[in-house]
């Protein structure tokens, strides 16, 4: 009971802030679940494909962070990535209470347990597919704020990515949509849109 009601608590805060809109009507109750590795937009994606959809936007990051009462960085720190896990599992699983929205999920959460199927038996999920080179582009200015990559050299970036996408690949490709998201975050947006139809069956 204490994870729904901070779950809910953390959606009517969401909800005040971006004074999102529910449209029930139109759409089969489903979670749009965004994977891919960090940096690959999810977030900034979620939102605005929240805002095309009338959606409400999650993001599991943040939920965590407010149901632990400390930052990701911290949990890492202080109690290791084994018990991160464990909680995000967990957190994840909150979301399953909500009827439509679109969640934003962390880079490795589809590798641990079994999250991956999970998402795919409670929702579509939508890989947002990235190259090394852009990702570590996109990381570069933020990484040490980023706990499995803060201190990395730019190379040593660049590697660290290109070898985690390779032990990735296999759950980030069971995605019921993979999407090349190169050419920028609008087009990731109108692409979706363009394939959502196949996506639902609606």
């Amino acid at each position: 009971m204490e994870a729904v009601f901070l779950l809910f608590t953390y959606i009517r805060g969401q909800l005040e802030d971006r004074h999102t809109i529910f449209n029930m009507s139109n759409f089969n109750p489903r979670l749009i679940f965004l994977i891919g590795f960090m940096g690959a937009g999810k977030s900034h994606v979620g939102k605005l494909l929240s805002e095309e959809m009338k959606l409400p936007f999650f993001d599991l990051d943040e939920y965590i962070e407010g149901k632990a009462d400390k930052t990701i960085l911290s949990i890492f720190q202080e109690e290791g990535e084994e018990a991160f896990r464990i909680l995000e599992r967990k957190c994840l699983r909150d979301f399953a209470v909500i009827g439509n929205a679109v969640i934003a999920i962390g880079g490795g959460t589809p590798c641990y347990f079994d999250n991956a199927e999970w998402m795919n038996e409670h929702g579509v999920t939508i890989y947002l597919k990235a190259s090394p080179e852009l990702l570590a582009k996109r990381l570069a200015s933020g990484k040490d704020h980023r706990p499995l990559i803060a201190g990395l050299s730019t190379e040593s970036l660049l590697d660290f990515i290109s070898g985690k996408l390779k032990e990735r690949s296999e759950f980030y490709e069971s995605a019921s949509v993979v999407v090349d998201q190169e050419n920028g975050e609008k087009d990731v947006v109108e692409e979706i849109f363009r394939n959502f139809t196949n996506i639902t069956g609606h």
